[in-house]
């Protein structure tokens, strides 16, 4: 005694899912690169409009020494 049961199956493509995953996508990839542009190359990438003009070899530079004038009442080298 066998049972055979020969029911039909209707599948629906619901392909609105797919296509708006898709759409997600495409836009998260333009997003990440215009942030990627605004930091690496675009109006992100300024220091602000502060400059500090005063260091040199990167600021490792040892600070600049001065020689202390001669006090008045010392006699002059010969």
């Amino acid at each position: 005694m066998t049972h055979e049961h020969r029911d039909t199956v209707v599948v629906e493509n619901d392909r609105s899912g797919s296509s708006m995953g898709a759409i997600l996508g495409i836009i998260a990839i333009i997003v990440l690169l215009a942030a990627v542009w605004y930091v690496a190359l675009g109006p992100g990438a300024s220091s602000g409009g502060t400059t500090n003009n005063n260091t040199v070899n990167g600021g490792n530079a040892p600070a600049a020494t001065q020689q202390a004038p001669a006090p008045t009442n010392a006699p002059a080298a010969s």
